[in-house]
């Protein structure tokens, strides 16, 4: 009988605030161990963060938008992955 492949999981987190012409991208991590970083560093778009956790093994296994244009502008967009435990 095959082994069964057991699975971390983490979660990344792109938000978009504005108001007219001003605007904050941020990116938060959160680790399949519970800690949370501010990854924001790392890169501007969402395809720069993907490619590097994708290089660490990471992949994509879905994605959900918020959005909120009621008072200026908010998205919220998270990109849920997975992994093989080592």
């Amino acid at each position: 009988m095959d082994a069964m492949v057991a699975w971390e999981y983490a979660l990344l987190v792109r938000r978009y605030q504005g108001q007219g012409r001003n605007f904050h991208v941020s990116f938060v991590w959160y680790g399949p161990d519970g800690s949370r970083r501010d990854v924001t560093t790392y890169g501007d778009t969402a395809i720069a963060h993907l490619n590097r956790v994708g290089r660490e093994g990471w992949e994509l296994v879905a994605a959900a938008e918020d959005v909120n244009n009621v008072q200026g502008s908010t998205e919220v967009h998270r990109y849920h992955l997975k992994r093989p435990l080592a």
